[in-house]
């Protein structure tokens, strides 16, 4: 049995050398695409970096990374499944309404950080929160798309803009 105490402290450097290869591959199976699975390791290890969980005392560095990986994996896919909405929508619109590149990437940078804010809400508060905000809807409006009451509604508003007065951005 390894005494873990008279092991060396662990630094980002062995970290990242230990275990790099690793998580990329994970991240390759899950992803079928070895470009996107380095970027996701290296955010991985950017996250590490800029956390609060200090790397000499972590007991064991792969389930933490393999945490933030899913976490980061997670993201991408919602990112991307974003997008791919984004752009149904557009190709929807006449051709003199769709936005310039530099527009589209703006509004897409928006959607990925509204959608960030928004994350951690349960379905019904996201949903009662983005039809107010980016639909116009009415309490009395959604109250009938959500099958529930306008009081509901109301709570929901309040649970959704209490959300993001406490994120930390």
């Amino acid at each position: 049995m390894i005494d873990t105490a008279t092991l060396p402290p662990q630094t980002l450097h062995s970290l990242y050398r230990d275990h790099h290869g690793w998580l990329e591959n994970w991240l390759r199976k899950r992803m079928g695409n070895a470009w996107d699975a380095a970027d996701l390791s290296q955010d991985t290890f950017l996250r590490v970096l800029s956390s609060s969980q200090q790397i000499a005392d972590m007991r064991e560095p792969r389930a933490f990374l393999l945490t933030v990986g899913k976490r980061l994996l997670s993201n991408f896919y919602t990112r991307r499944s974003l997008e791919q909405a984004y752009l149904e929508a557009l190709a929807r619109l006449p051709e003199d309404s769709v936005p310039s590149p530099e527009q589209r990437w703006l509004l897409l940078e928006t959607l990925q950080a509204l959608d960030e804010l928004l994350d951690g809400l349960p379905a019904a508060v996201r949903r009662t929160f983005l039809w107010s905000q980016l639909e116009g809807l009415g309490y009395r409006d959604i109250a009938q798309r959500l099958e529930v009451s306008e009081r509901t509604v109301k709570r929901y508003m309040a649970q959704a803009y209490e959300h993001c007065l406490l994120v930390d951005w």
